[in-house]
């Protein structure tokens, strides 16, 4: 309990200083997208590269990660189905939606829970790989085509991954892994040095775009978010624990893992998304916002209680 405490104090004592740092605008207004995309393009890479480096497969694809998929998916069809028989809402707008209520923040925030609070980076790469390779290109699929009014190819859906850093970081990871190759400790000394930076840099990013939000204004979209807010984080972590402890089996790290695994916020990548696609936007940012300051609370508790 203390050392879950402790990693949570950390996470969250960075994330007010990045908040202050946005606060009086020491960074200039610039400095949030800066920093994200250094920990996006360079930093997070690097470190999912050396950690998959020196895991094993066992290590990264896990039952824990079955639990999680299945919590992810059986949320954002509950959402898809409320956004179709209740609110009406096009294609578009229900990606967006679905994605706010199920998509993780793994990379800004996945990355620094598992290193302090789960003790092991290794524990978020699968959950990168699952939201890459398939949540994302699909999601994008949909949206590509409302905005287009055509489907897209299947060569432009495959080729997204490969134009992702993260993805590409936890490839070559893999590749390492796979062949067993042995990488000398001067190649890796420099993927490690840059690695390090992921973590803090997620986290003065994820403070810094605290800055301004109004989550809480009423509106249409009301009923939307705080639906989205509630699947995220109190569904989700609450359909992956009983998958993992009922269906699967699991207990201890495994367990913890996928919990706290499907507990995460909503990703920023989303906002991102329905931005460049002008789709729900203000759900979006605003479902962003909210799950991250509650999954703070959730995020404590379910470590205290199966930690």
């Amino acid at each position: 309990m203390r050392g879950v405490l402790a990693g949570f104090t950390a996470i969250w004592t960075v994330t007010l200083a990045g908040y202050l740092i946005g606060r009086i605008g020491l960074l200039g207004p610039d400095g949030t997208t800066v920093l994200a995309r250094l920990a996006f393009f360079v930093a997070a890479p690097a470190l999912l590269f050396t950690t998959l480096a020196r895991s094993s497969l066992a290590e990264v694809f896990t039952p824990a990660l079955a639990a999680f998929v299945l919590s992810t998916v059986l949320v954002a069809a509950v959402y898809l189905a409320l956004a179709r028989w209740v609110w009406h809402r096009p294609a578009g707008e229900a990606t967006v939606g679905a994605l706010s209520a199920s998509y993780v923040n793994a990379a800004n925030l996945g990355l620094p829970v598992a290193a302090y609070v789960l003790g092991d980076p290794s524990f978020v790469a699968p959950v990168l790989l699952f939201q890459v390779l398939l949540a994302s290109p699909l999601a994008l699929g949909v949206l590509d085509a409302t905005a287009t009014g055509h489907r897209p190819s299947v060569r432009r859906l495959a080729l997204l991954p490969a134009r992702n850093p993260i993805m590409l970081g936890c490839a070559a990871g893999l590749a390492v892994t796979v062949t067993g190759l042995p990488l000398p400790e001067p190649v890796m000394r420099p993927f490690e040095l840059v690695g390090s930076a992921a973590v803090p840099l997620a986290l003065l990013a994820l403070g810094m775009s605290l800055r301004g939000s109004r989550p809480l204004h009423g509106g249409p979209e009301a009923g939307e978010r705080y639906t989205a807010v509630g699947l995220k984080v109190l569904v989700q972590p609450a359909l992956a624990y009983l998958i993992g402890r009922f269906a699967l089996g699991l207990t201890g790290p495994a367990l913890l893992a996928a919990v706290v695994t499907s507990a995460l916020p909503t990703a920023q990548n989303v906002f991102v998304y329905a931005t460049r696609y002008q789709r729900a936007e203000s759900l979006a940012r605003d479902t962003v916002v909210l799950s991250t300051l509650a999954a703070a609370v959730m995020l404590v508790a379910i470590s205290a209680w199966l930690g």
